[in-house]
């Protein structure tokens, strides 16, 4: 399961954040209207992916690396 393996959540969560920046970038208002509630963690993730792309970017190299050597 991916919430007890901390490599697998953190592989989720910079899928999450790469799918919803890149679907924000294809059809913003799918990702816009939904500010609020449980799909706000889609917008937000989409803002994180715009805002620190850099990091993330390297954050899935990294992530990339460790899961072929392992």
């Amino acid at each position: 399961s991916a919430l007890f393996n901390f490599q697998s959540l953190m592989l989720v969560v910079l899928l999450t954040i790469c799918t919803c920046t890149y679907l924000r970038a294809q059809a913003p208002a799918l990702i816009d209207r939904n500010k609020t509630g449980v799909m706000g963690l889609f917008w937000k993730a989409a803002r994180i992916g715009e805002r620190l792309s850099p990091y993330v970017s390297i954050a899935c190299l990294i992530m990339a690396f460790q899961f072929i050597m392992y």
